[in-house]
């Protein structure tokens, strides 16, 4: 038996543009021969799957997940290329079973999911038969597992569009619920005045005291009007102080009216594909391009 290095999978990968495991099987399947090793991973429907890995994956879905007792939870966003395959049955059962395998497994981050088996393959593997299978470039890209001694809830929007999961100590499901669905409508960036980031907050300033002075405010007067207007910054960004989106219209109902004694932890907010650059087809210029 041939010794596999990792300068034999590192130049295997390079060629094929399959993983890294993928590439290691292939190499001891076949005795360390590369040329065979790669014809495997052709033959095995991965090397084909990973022409497609510089594709632009946007679409896809966010899924949630709450074990049974409740007391974990996950939240998961895989991406692939289309709607079309967002839709799919198998996309669709690997990700909820995906999704269930980071609750048991708690796995710290991509790479290690990645790694980790999951009926006898790795995740890696599993991504990478569903992108053949599929036809798209399919990846993992993000996802937060939450273990708590109090309640968890979640809340999928428009199919996996939007996904929350939140924790609550002292809650009910009806309360996390609403509060999952405030989250998933008004996007906040925090909890409570405590939890938003320094830079955030002296971004936001330095916008208000360009406007105040914009509008001829002498400087003198500047600080304190930006103090003021901070205060409607954090009524948008700040969970518990937004007006309570089910709240009768009229109402000055807040979150943290609703909340009562309850206590929002923490959350997480997930939307679709957002901070990916898609790839923005020029028709026109591709006819030009075949015609020349």
């Amino acid at each position: 038996m041939a010794q596999i290095t990792a300068a034999m999978v590192k130049d295997l990968r390079e060629r094929t543009g399959a993983g890294m495991m993928d590439c290691k099987k292939a190499l001891v399947e076949t005795n360390g021969d590369e040329k065979a090793a790669a014809d495997w991973l052709r033959e095995k429907g991965i090397a084909k799957a990973a022409k497609k890995s510089g594709r632009v994956a946007a679409e896809g879905a966010v899924a949630a997940y709450i074990s049974k007792d409740g007391k974990v939870g996950v939240l998961l966003e895989v991406n692939c290329e289309t709607d079309f395959a967002a839709n799919n049955e198998n996309f669709r059962a690997l990700e909820k079973e995906i999704a269930e395998h980071i609750a048991t497994a708690a796995p710290k981050d991509i790479d290690a999911l990645n790694a980790s088996k999951l009926g006898g393959k790795t995740v890696e593997t599993l991504v990478t038969e569903a992108t053949a299978t599929i036809g798209e470039k399919i990846s993992i890209r993000r996802f937060v597992r939450y273990e708590t001694k109090g309640m968890l809830s979640s809340y999928i929007h428009m199919g996996g569009k939007i996904g929350v999961l939140v924790e609550l100590e002292d809650g009910n499901d009806q309360l996390g619920k609403d509060i999952a669905m405030q989250i998933a409508a008004s996007s906040p960036l925090a909890v409570d005045r405590t939890g938003v980031a320094s830079e955030d907050l002296e971004h936001e300033k330095e916008v208000l005291r360009k406007q105040a002075l914009e509008e001829g405010k002498p400087e003198k007067i500047i600080e304190k009007m930006v103090e003021g207007r901070i205060n409607k910054f954090y009524k948008e960004v700040c969970l518990i102080e937004q007006d309570f989106v089910k709240a009768e219209p009229g109402s000055k109902t807040t979150v943290k009216d609703i909340l009562g004694k309850a206590k929002v932890l923490q959350f997480t907010r997930y939307q679709l594909g957002e901070g990916i650059e898609k790839k923005q087809e020029d028709f026109a210029a591709e006819v030009a391009a075949q015609i020349k």
